[in-house]
């Protein structure tokens, strides 16, 4: 069975590298980058064959959910995360891509495979030479680095999957940040998505459960956009004009680096140059005099306002993406009493999602039951959204990463994560358990629905890092926010008066329920206090 995945493997490479050629702007180039196919083809054949047969091997004869079955089955899972971390080591490029794709679905893959590529995905990505950085600027702009700026750190300062970041001057004094795309990524993506896709039909052909085509379809989709530059910059200004027009409250709390568009291409982008620390940098937050509670607190409310009022949202929110400074009216002042307040930057604007406004104000309906532990509303939604009646508790499970048990319990704290290790261990207990239907509604949901997921375990880890687990105030946000997009959308439709009259008793009772939690938080703040 395994030897008809490598052949396959061959087949499929084969085909990938023909349309590369016939599709590429620049035949003869991509002719020669096509030289490489074969080893990476053969690296794959490789990798996919024998993951499947060490589980086939490995879980042979033994009975399932057996404790020798079980223990097999982590072994199996760590050492096929191990080779699948090679591979895209040693492929680059849409790999490493995948690989964080990968380390950012806590619970929703396995365990092993999160953690390996959590380990390494998101800091040891591929470093372009300074002749490599040069060629691009040649192609693209037809004067060299060195000449397009005054200065030019060949050095680059942080170097992501598709680019790498160089510091530079431009000739007017101005320090800036320019992202410079790995040079050949263009055209060995369409052959890289190719062979992603034989390694993940591969597995899922031999393993039916293991159905991940859904990570490859993304990625087939979102590659094309975060190759773009100019759409990343385009991403960049209007995420920051819909916090101005929409969200007023808090834009002077969000800030995205000014783009220098005549200094900018499909494969350059030309920022401006921010001295911030990075989100996850505790440390560095209280040296600058602000609390990494207000950090956890602003992040929440800039991604609440993205996901269920401004229907455009940023879904690579990981820590390297999202960096804190002071905020500007606060630095000015030689005092402030207290701590200083956060200013959110947000970096990487390449992968951005748009919710139609029926998708919008169903997630939001959603997540306003369940903080309210509205069972009718969260089955209701659920099913708008794509999970099946049968399905819909585990849908509520895996965006909350509480048990049903929680999401239905009424109390206020109900969706409270500590994260401490035993709320860590039972959800990855879940996992295990309920793995086959975990799959089976990934393969059921709409790709911007499992993009909301990505951007959950994202915003979770950074919420971990930040302040050890999801805070009370997260749900209060949460709760407000989802709930004013609601009932926005309710006043919009044009209804009789006594339409009218009921959504506004609803809106009287929902804003109670919100002045409980704040009761609630408020009675929480000193014990956690004094536990802290």
């Amino acid at each position: 069975m395994w030897r008809r995945a490598a052949t396959a493997a061959l087949a499929l490479g084969a085909g990938a590298g023909a349309h590369a050629i016939a599709t590429s702007e620049d035949p003869a180039r991509t002719l020669k980058i096509c030289r490489h196919l074969p080893p990476r083809l053969l690296r794959d054949s490789v990798a996919a064959a024998t993951i499947a047969f060490d589980y086939q091997y490995s879980l042979w004869g033994l009975q399932p959910d057996s404790p020798a079955w079980l223990s097999a089955k982590h072994d199996a899972h760590l050492r096929s995360a191990n080779r699948l971390q090679e591979l895209c080591f040693r492929n680059g490029g849409i790999y490493i891509k995948l690989g964080q794709h990968i380390a950012q679905l806590e619970y929703v893959l396995p365990q092993e495979y999160v953690q390996t590529m959590r380990e390494s995905m998101l800091k040891r990505c591929p470093v372009s030479s300074y002749e490599d950085v040069r060629g691009v600027f040649k192609k693209e702009i037809g004067e060299l680095p060195e000449t397009v700026f005054a200065e030019f750190d060949p050095v680059p300062i942080a170097s992501a999957s598709l680019a790498q970041v160089h510091a530079a001057t431009t000739h007017d004094g101005k320090k800036v940040a320019v992202k410079v795309q790995h040079d050949h990524l263009l055209d060995t993506s369409v052959i890289d998505i190719a062979t992603v896709d034989l390694v993940v039909n591969a597995l899922n052909y031999i393993f039916p459960t293991f159905d991940y085509r859904w990570l490859v379809d993304e990625i087939r989709e979102s590659a094309p956009k975060e190759l773009d530059f100019l759409c990343e910059a385009q991403n960049s200004e209007r995420c920051l004009v819909n916090f101005r027009k929409l969200s007023p409250h808090i834009a002077n709390s969000i800030y995205t680096p000014k783009v220098y568009w005549n200094l900018s291409t499909s494969r350059i982008l030309t920022m401006e140059y921010i001295d911030a620390k990075e989100v996850t940098d505790v440390k560095g937050i209280k040296d600058l005099g602000i609390r990494p509670v207000d950090v956890s607190n602003l992040v929440n409310k800039a991604f609440a306002e993205m996901i269920f009022k401004h229907g455009f949202v940023h879904c690579d929110p990981h820590a390297a993406n999202m960096m804190i400074r002071p905020l500007p009216q606060d630095s000015k002042k030689w005092f402030v009493l207290g701590s200083k307040r956060p200013q959110l930057v947000l970096l990487d604007h390449g992968l951005y999602k748009e919710l139609d406004h029926a998708t919008r104000i169903n997630y939001a309906s959603l997540w306003k039951a369940l903080v309210r532990a509205d069972q009718n509303g969260i089955k209701e939604y659920s099913i708008k959204l794509g999970a099946g009646e049968d399905l819909h508790a585990l849908f509520a499970g895996v965006l909350t990463m509480r048990p049903w048990e929680r999401v239905i319990d009424p109390s206020f704290g109900h969706l409270v994560l500590d994260g401490n290790n035993t709320d860590h261990s039972e959800m990855q207990m879940y996992a295990n358990l309920y793995f086959p239907q975990i799959s089976e509604l990934l393969r059921r949901l709409p790709n911007v629905i499992l993009l909301m997921l990505k951007t959950n375990d994202c915003l979770r880890a950074v919420n971990h890092a930040l302040v050890g687990g999801s805070t009370p105030e997260s749900f209060e946000i949460i709760a407000r926010a989802s709930s004013e997009a609601v009932f926005e959308a309710k006043r919009m439709e044009k209804r009789f008066f006594l339409y009218r009259f009921i959504i506004w008793l609803e809106e009287l009772l929902n804003e109670l329920h919100l002045f409980g939690m704040k009761l609630w938080l408020h009675y929480q703040q000193p014990r956690r206090i004094l536990a802290g």
